[in-house]
């Protein structure tokens, strides 16, 4: 009986040692692993080409952005699942948690960092003033007492404000450029401001039968942007990938393909 209970005890110690073993084992595996596993989940614009649009051919998004951050998930070994869903939309679904980022040709502005952490710039832009091919506006004093036209939410729409009083016009807000285009267009509204490399492909690649007027004003960069105060490791991970790319090549390539 002694010799049978010596056995049973160490059969059971030895059971617990394995227990504890694999136990151990998942910790350090989900420790590990956790965040290249993980899938994050990135907002972006829907209609803002080149940066990111609907490719008719293959009814899929494409665009700068949706190749930067393909190479950059890429280089950097993460998973993320895109979800085109408009620029307003994007911010607000960073903001609220149901996003951990956003890329959508987004000018890192002072204000903006308030509430987002913002990657290396990757893309450097401006706004400029943009009227109907037939318009006989040359000047932001032919401004006054018009309508203009702004995209909700972008620099655009914020450098419009800012200078409406002085110029006398007043503002209609449109969720999206195509939309806006058409309203300048028609003439519901008489122009509009907007990124400067957006309305040249615009123009050039879409036949839109709009034309900019004067200079390019504000120029900034571009960055990928998290909810201020989380997600700060894909940050990093925007960067390094964003560093090497430049290094090898790829970002070069990438910005030929649409032109630049």
């Amino acid at each position: 009986m002694k010799k049978f209970g010596r056995l049973a005890l160490a059969v059971a110690l030895s059971v617990a040692m394995v227990l504890a073993l694999v136990a151990c084992g998942s910790k350090d595996e989900s420790t590990s692993g956790g965040d290249t596993e993980k899938t994050y989940i990135i907002y972006s614009d829907n209609a803002f080409a080149p940066f990111e649009y609907l490719d008719p051919t293959t009814n899929e998004y494409t665009g700068v952005d949706m190749d930067l951050l393909a190479a950059i998930a890429e280089d950097q070994g993460f998973a993320y699942e895109i979800k085109n869903e408009g620029f307003d939309a994007a911010m607000g679904a960073v903001q609220s948690g149901q996003a951990d980022g956003m890329i959508a040709g987004m000018t890192i502005k002072e204000e903006r960092k308030e509430t987002f952490d913002f990657s290396d710039g990757y893309f450097e832009d401006g706004q400029i003033f943009v009227v109907a091919a037939d318009s006989d506006i040359d000047s932001l004093e032919d401004l006054n007492g018009t309508v203009v036209a702004v995209k909700t939410s972008t620099a655009g729409a914020d450098y419009a404000a800012s200078i409406a009083d002085e110029y006398g016009f007043t503002l209609q807000y449109y969720e999206d450029s195509p939309t806006m285009y058409t309203a300048v267009i028609n003439g519901v509204n008489v122009a509009c401001f907007e990124d400067f490399s957006v309305i040249g492909w615009a123009i050039k690649n879409d036949g839109v039968k709009l034309k900019t007027v004067g200079d390019v004003i504000n120029s900034a960069p571009y960055g990928f942007a998290v909810k201020k105060g989380e997600n700060a490791e894909l940050i990093e991970l925007f960067n390094a990938g964003l560093a090497n790319i430049k290094e090898n090549g790829k970002y070069d390539e990438i910005l030929a393909k649409y032109g630049y």
